[in-house]
């Protein structure tokens, strides 16, 4: 059996291929600040696109997209707030998720854009 650190960056690993597949182009990965870490941070044109990757083997408990609660989206959004700040950018942004299923066979892999919203 694998850690949950190999199985999390495995999950990241196939979130930022499919992405870099569909034309977005890595910033950095794995940011992190006191107020939370961000997955992945891509370039979509000129857009700047802060992805949550979240992985499940199973949705017994509820799909991975679920999973990204409202407290979750909190933190997401200080953390980008605190990243786009410590950065100087001044740039459109937007949240995504990639929700990552693991089955027995091909993992599935729902790429949801613009998941949510800054309030």
């Amino acid at each position: 059996m694998i850690s949950r650190v190999a199985q999390g960056t495995a999950a990241e690993d196939l979130a930022l291929r499919y992405l870099e597949a569909r034309g977005l182009a890595l910033v950095t990965r794995n940011f992190r600040c006191r107020g939370g870490e961000l997955d992945l941070i891509l370039r979509d044109g000129g857009q700047l696109v802060f992805v949550e990757v979240r992985s499940r083997r199973s949705s017994q408990f509820g799909t991975p997209a679920e999973s990204v609660t409202r407290s979750k989206q909190q933190r997401l959004l200080r953390a980008a707030a605190f990243y786009l700040q410590r950065h100087r950018l001044d740039l459109p942004c937007r949240f995504d998720v990639v929700a990552i299923l693991q089955t027995a066979a091909e993992p599935q892999v729902e790429w949801i854009q613009d998941a949510f919203q800054l309030t």
